[in-house]
């Protein structure tokens, strides 16, 4: 019971913190999806952090609200699809390609980034 209430606390959190951010950036966001690129960057490279940093030590309720809730409510795979199949339908085949490959080189380099600082 308690880990599914640190994944509810953490899930309004990480949607407020992701909503934050979306009404900061997506004025400027009509052409590429920055906002979406940020928030999946900033998550991965904290999860990375945290799996490496505090997961081994932690209880399962402060991995569940963290991990889950906060982490996983902040970032979303959803929004990745939509900005890549939005800009796909409105003929923006070489932004989104470099959409994808943005998301996926930079996501992929923070979560690194954030297990090898957090290892040390």
């Amino acid at each position: 019971m308690r880990d599914a209430l640190a994944v509810v606390a953490g899930g309004i959190l990480g949607t407020a913190l992701r909503l934050g951010i979306d009404g900061a950036l997506l004025p400027g966001d009509a052409d590429f999806p920055w906002s979406t690129l940020l928030v999946n960057t900033l998550g991965a490279f904290t999860l990375g952090l945290l799996v490496a940093r505090v997961w081994p030590t932690a209880p399962s309720w402060l991995r569940a609200g963290l991990g889950v809730g906060v982490l996983g409510s902040f970032t979303t795979f959803s929004a990745v699809v939509v900005s890549l199949v939005s800009l796909a339908d409105a003929g923006h085949w070489v932004l989104a390609a470099t959409w994808i490959a943005a998301t996926l080189v930079v996501a992929l380099g923070a979560a690194w980034l954030g297990i090898r600082l957090g290892r040390r």
